[in-house]
């Protein structure tokens, strides 16, 4: 059983939702992530998606853009973000980390070296925008052989047909994309979320996060009221960015607090 299965499954146990903050490694400072990983893990964040900085994030509005834009001129690549896990393992082995970005890193790197020494640094679970679930089997296999979920996007526009091909291969959980368009961009629409999350669970068998538009308390709370995982990123993103280094693991720590305690309200 993997970190992300049994963390789900406690909180399950417990009646509770899964708290998912997402960052981008290296960002805003690359000597503070570890400490800011830290920190929300122990303010109530049950699970971690840390972004691997790219050159062409596409599907991410200008918040995360800049977050990755200011990584990559920083010099943070897949080697940094793997010894930041490795880092936060040393003090942390029990929250799960997943790491989510684009194929063009993973390619650079190698699909089998990184898959090796992600389960060497600690990762739980990887997250590929750019990898369709039908056109990455062997990618999935090979996390699957070292005990690593596949996490795989859903969005509005998904059929009936996708939706079937994402239950086959994705573990862990499967990232509900709450709007159409980038990260950060739109309204939320909780009673669109309610009808779509039944017609992912009758393909799906793992647990579903929604993402996308969840901004505060409030809409992190209608949410978790139809799925299994709450997902924050462009928010949080945008918040640290406006910190300076000494205040980013506090700032990042306080939001996290302010959600968990919306979500067992």
């Amino acid at each position: 059983m993997s970190r992300i299965q049994s963390t789900f499954e406690r909180l399950a146990a417990e009646g509770r939702k899964a708290l998912i903050p997402f960052v981008t490694s290296g960002d805003p400072y690359p000597d503070v992530t570890v400490e800011l990983m830290l920190a929300m893990a122990e303010a109530g964040a049950d699970v971690i998606e840390l972004g691997v900085p790219f050159s062409d994030p596409m599907a991410d509005g200008p918040v995360i853009q800049r977050a990755a834009e200011r990584a990559v001129r920083a010099g943070v690549g897949m080697k940094q973000v793997l010894a930041d896990v490795q880092r936060f393992r040393a003090s942390n082995t029990s929250t799960p980390v997943v790491l989510m970005g684009y194929a063009n890193p993973i390619e650079r790197y190698g699909q089998a070296r990184f898959v090796s020494d992600a389960k060497a640094a600690g990762v739980d679970g990887v997250l590929v925008v750019d990898y369709p679930p039908e056109e990455c089997e062997a990618f999935a296999a090979l996390l699957h052989a070292q005990d690593m979920d596949p996490i795989f996007l859903l969005a509005p526009t998904s059929t009936e047909e996708r939706m079937a091909r994402v239950g086959k291969v994705a573990r862990g959980y499967v990232y509900y994309v709450s709007i159409k368009g980038v990260t950060g961009a739109g309204h939320l629409d909780t009673a669109a979320v309610a009808a779509m999350i039944p017609r992912i669970r009758r393909h799906v068998s793992v647990p579903v996060g929604v993402g996308f538009g969840i901004r505060d308390a409030v809409s992190a709370r209608a949410v978790a009221d139809h799925s299994d995982a709450v997902v924050i990123g462009s928010r949080l993103v945008e918040l640290l960015e406006a910190q300076p280094r000494d205040n980013v693991a506090a700032t990042g720590a306080q939001f996290i607090r302010e959600i968990r305690a919306a979500l067992d309200a």
